[in-house]
């Protein structure tokens, strides 16, 4: 785990950004503390920031050439199944090998077999590797977009990067993207290929490019549905729930390769459990981490966690915060992010990998599960739809007095208001405008009345529409639960849960590992009916089903809370004069010109109002923008 960033210069202008490649590669120290060195000829960079996991030698250090110094890989990931592949490149000729890692092994795989090659690698990846002789760049990321890459092609350069602040160190132009800003503005985040700026795009899960002759060509190597059989590959639900806890438990040995201290985030939730459960089975003297909150009791877990860990016999380390403790860390975080993300739930997983760090370089996690099996409420939401009958309808009608209930997050009957008011305004909606609206916090038509005049008219309300519309190619005119899900796994799982795991983990030196999304289990699990995932009664149906024996039994049947910190409190309190005086003030707002002012005030008004719904949510997406807008020197519209 690592990061990277290069740039390709095709002419003496882009040459003026290749002098900024140390700087660039700078950007990334947090992401690996271990190491830097960088490559660079008259044309070409590369750098490389280095988390030391496997082979923690200095022949393990990158930018790596081959024996020939013909070809060079800058690479973050861990490819888990790398000695098999060793092996088969053994019996294929390749005996010399100078390292132990799987750096080394990536590298000599792509020379034999290029982008063939990638249908190869069990693990998560980004990489680029630089053929000195044909003068090409070759990139790719990862089936699910566990590992971020974004990149700037031009007339003049090609630059690459692990996180957008690498990108900036190059001095390139800045000019904001109306789309993405208009998306963050109804999800929190910008769904790739977009980025906040209109010059820089990230490259999608599942996709390669090459950079040759000033051509830039993109390519995608795996989706979902090419490796999904026509017909189910079982109905059987008990052979599918052996083949799942087999799948699902090679996945996770794989993942306890290491050769730095290696432990399990736990929550008390039946994904990390059944992770840390398998983990501890492989690895008994396993040390798990959980976070509780001592002021709010409703979002505390650690109780469940405790029981996990007494019943697997884990090293067990529970970091107990208060409010204050949580937001001592906002500023830390806000400071990190470097293109607008405002899934709060960052925070949470930041502080979890800063006190986790102190003790492990390594964790895995249970993340993916909920997007593979259908774990959300709104999956539950969905199911209601799909199967409606005279209750669901009785909800829909009832909107106008969902509408007038007191309605926030902080609370069992004021969240339970709002979760009725978002079911009834979905009911009447077409499956995918459904499906937008509960993915997001707020409709378009009020994400929109946010604009200043000027904003208005430098948004393309075509281009925003055909955007959502490719997002949304996945979800037919009678959804069913696996096209949601794939959906979830094409924009919520990579560009929010995801980018959120990685940015905060990163941000404290951690390499976090997702057991749930191996290619084979993902795999599998699509090609199952909807009804092994979710009924009317469960949610994850397969994995509470299949791990019922080995889990404590208190785990089951209660409700599922969210990773989420007291937003609201801080928005009303803590952070009331930043938001009043300073990001959210008039006068700034006005000078900016990006949001309309009035418009603006209404939301704050309601923050401080005895109905805040999820309007806290809505304000955090403006600090968040705000506050970047500020540190990274944006010009005025």
């Amino acid at each position: 785990m690592c990061g990277i960033t290069g740039i390709f210069a095709f002419n003496l202008v882009g040459k003026f950004n290749l002098v900024n490649i140390a700087s660039a590669t700078k950007a990334l120290y947090q992401r690996g503390p271990d190491h830097q060195d960088i490559y660079h000829d008259n044309f070409v960079g590369l750098g490389h920031r280095r988390l030391s996991i496997i082979d923690t030698s200095s022949v393990a250090h990158q930018p790596m050439w081959d024996e020939t110094n013909r070809y060079c890989i800058v690479f973050n990931g861990e490819i888990f199944n790398f000695q098999e592949l060793k092996k088969e490149l053994e019996g294929r000729g390749v005996t010399s090998f100078f390292s132990h890692s799987d750096t080394e092994v990536l590298l000599k795989l792509f020379i034999l077999d290029k982008e063939n090659c990638l249908n190869k690698l069990n693990g998560f990846f980004a990489f680029c590797i630089y053929d000195r002789q044909e003068q090409t760049f070759f990139l790719a990321r990862d089936r699910y977009g566990v590992k971020p890459l974004l990149y700037l092609f031009d007339e003049d350069k090609f630059i690459f990067a692990s996180e957008m602040k690498s990108i900036l160190a190059y001095g390139i132009e800045k000019e904001l993207d109306y789309t993405s800003l208009h998306t963050y503005l109804q999800l929190n985040y910008i769904p790739a290929p977009r980025t906040i700026f209109k010059n820089v795009k990230k490259l999608l899960p599942g996709h390669y490019l090459k950079v040759e002759g000033r051509k830039l060509k993109v390519e995608r190597y795996y989706s979902i549905p090419d490796t999904i059989p026509q017909q189910p590959t079982t109905s059987n639900y008990e052979d599918a729930k052996q083949k799942f806890k087999q799948l699902l438990e090679a996945s996770v040995q794989r993942r306890l390769i290491s050769d730095v201290p290696l432990g399990s985030f736990l929550s008390g939730g039946i994904d990390s459990s059944v992770v840390t459960g398998l983990a501890a089975k492989h690895k008994p003297d396993l040390h798990t981490f959980s976070i509780g909150f001592k002021d709010e009791k409703f979002f505390d877990e650690t109780e469940y966690a405790r029981l996990v860990a007494n019943h697997f016999k884990t090293e067990h380390a529970v970091f107990s915060l208060t409010n204050k403790d949580l937001y001592e860390h906002v500023h830390s975080i806000l400071d990190y992010i470097d293109e607008p993300f405002a899934d709060s739930s960052a925070i949470n997983v930041f502080i979890l990998s800063k006190e986790t760090r102190k003790h492990a370089t390594v964790a895995l996690s249970g993340d993916g599960a909920d997007e593979l099996l259908a774990g959300y409420n709104k999956h539950a939401a969905f199911y209601r739809v799909i199967h409606a009958g005279a209750k669901e309808s009785l909800v829909g009608s009832m909107l106008p007095l969902w509408k007038m209930l007191p309605k926030s997050r902080s609370g069992f009957y004021s969240n339970k208001a709002r979760q009725l008011q978002r079911f009834a305004e979905g009911m009447n909606l077409s499956s995918k405008e459904r499906y937008w609206r509960w993915a997001g916090f707020v409709s378009e038509v009020n994400a929109f009345k946010l604009f200043s005049y000027q904003s208005k008219t430098n948004f393309d309300q075509q281009e925003f529409y055909s955007f959502k519309e490719e997002l949304l190619n996945t979800i037919p005119a009678k959804e069913n639960i696996n096209d949601l899900l794939l959906t979830d796994f094409n924009l919520v799982l990579p560009n929010d849960m995801l980018t959120k795991v990685d940015l905060m983990s990163m941000a404290n030196g951690l390499e976090v590992r997702t057991p749930f999304l191996d290619y084979e289990l993902v795999n599998f699990t699509f090609s199952l009916p909807d009804e092994f995932k979710i009924n009317s009664e469960i949610r994850k149906r397969i994995v509470q089903d299949a791990f019922k024996e080995m889990l404590p039994a208190q785990l089951y049947n209660r409700p599922k809370k969210g990773f989420e910190v007291p937003l609201l409190k801080w928005l009303r309190k803590d952070m009331k004069s930043l938001i009043k005086d300073d990001l959210l003030s008039e006068n700034f707002i006005r000078e900016q010109n990006i949001f309309d002012y009035k418009e603006i005030n209404k939301l704050k008004r309601k923050l401080f109002s005895l109905n805040p719904g999820d309007i806290h949510a809505r304000i955090w997406a403006l600090v968040v923008f705000q506050w970047w807008w500020k540190k990274y020197g944006m010009p005025k519209s």
